[in-house]
C-alpha cells in the first residue's frame, strides 16, 4: 500500500528554546527565512506524502496560519509588483491537503501519535519529528519508505550519537543487513548507564503500520511518566520486527539552542540570496576568533 500519509508531531512546550518559545512555537523558529515547520513539510511531499496532519497544542495557531492563505499579504505584493514573492507565498498553502489536531495534554510522543488515529486508518504511515529539521538531496522520509515498500516492516530513521548523550535518547540494538540497512531487534528510550544496546539511536522518522495505534491504546507511561512512542515500537520490534535506515542526511534538533544556530549557519551558506555575503562575514568573525 502507498504510503501517503504523514503526522508530524509539534504540540510540545519547547522548554529548551525558552524564552523564544514563550510566545512562539518552536516550529515557527526561522531558519534564515522559513520557519523549522515548513523545511518538514516540504521533506514529507517531496517523499511523496500527501495527507498530513499536524499535532499542535493551545497556543500554537500561527502553525495553522504560516499554511494557510494570507490575502490581505498578497494583495499588497502584486500590488507592490512583487509576483515571485506573491507565488512563493501562495504555494506554501498548496504544498499538501494539511490538517490540525489539538493533543489536550501533553502526554507524550506516544499519545500525540495516537492522537492522529482517526487520521490514519488502516493505513501505513510516517511519523516527521517536529523538533528535527534534516536537510539532504534525497529526503529522509523518503528513504525509509522505500524500505517499508521493500520489506514491509515498521522502519526507523537512526544516527549514532556521542557515548555520553545516549542516556538522552532512545538505544537500539541492532543487526546489519546491508549498506546503511539494519535489522532492529530491541530498543529502550532513555537507558540508564550500562544499560544501552548501541550507541544508535532513532532520530527524527519512522514509518509505522496502522497496527501501532492498538498498542499504543495500552501502552502505559514509561520514561519520564509520558507514553512513549518507542516503548509501542518495541512491542512492534518483539512481534513481527522492524528496520532500521542509518540515514543519510544533516540533523539539526530545533529543539536545541546549538542545534538552531547550527540550523541557521550552515544553511544560510547555501541561501541562493544571502549565502555569498554571509560566508565573507563569517571569515571576518572567524578571522577574529
Amino acid at each position: 500500500m502507498k504510503i501517503r500519509k504523514a503526522v508530524i508531531p509539534a504540540a510540545g512546550l519547547g522548554t529548551r528554546v525558552l524564552p523564544a518559545s514563550k510566545s512562539m512555537p518552536k516550529e515557527m523558529l526561522p531558519i534564515v527565512d522559513k520557519p523549522a515547520i515548513q523545511y518538514i513539510v516540504e521533506e514529507a511531499v517531496k517523499s511523496g506524502i500527501e495527507d498530513i496532519l499536524i499535532i499542535t497544542s493551545r497556543g500554537k495557531t500561527t502553525v495553522e496560519d504560516h499554511f494557510d492563505r494570507a490575502p490581505e499579504l498578497e494583495e499588497r505584493l502584486l500590488k507592490a509588483g512583487k509576483q515571485d514573492v506573491y507565488e512563493e507565498m501562495v504555494a506554501i498553502s498548496k504544498l499538501a491537503n494539511i490538517q490540525y489536531v489539538r493533543q489536550k495534554e501533553t502526554k507524550g510522543l506516544g499519545h500525540a501519535v495516537y492522537c492522529a488515529k482517526a487520521f490514519v486508518g488502516n493505513e501505513p504511515f510516517a511519523v516527521l519529528y517536529g523538533d528535527d529539521v534534516i536537510i539532504g538531496e534525497n529526503p529522509v522520509c523518503k528513504q525509509l519508505i522505500d524500505v517499508y515498500d521493500q520489506h514491509g516492516l515498521g522502519v526507523v530513521g537512526m544516527k549514532e550519537v556521542p557515548a555520553n548523550m545516549i542516556s538522552k535518547y532512545g538505544s537500539l540494538k541492532i543487526d546489519p543487513v546491508k549498506d546503511n540497512l539494519y535489522k532492529v531487534t530491541d530498543m529502550v528510550e532513555k537507558p540508564a548507564p550500562g544499560k544501552e544496546f548501541s550507541n544508535f539511536s532513532i532520530l527524527g522518522r519512522c514509518v509505522l503500520p496502522s497496527k501501532i495505534f492498538s498498542i499504543l491504546e495500552n501502552t502505559t507511561p514509561g520514561a519520564g511518566g509520558e507514553i512513549q512512542l518507542t516503548d509501542a515500537m518495541l512491542q512492534l520490534c518483539k512481534t513481527e520486527g522492524m528496520m532500521g535506515v542509518d540515514f543519510i542526511g544533516t540533523r539539526y534538533d530545533m529543539g536545541n539552542k546549538l542545534g538552531i544556530l547550527q540550523a541557521i549557519v550552515e544553511v544560510g551558506l547555501q541561501h541562493k540570496e544571502v549565502g555569498a555575503d554571509f560566508r565573507e562575514y563569517l571569515k571576518n568573525i572567524a578571522a577574529s576568533l
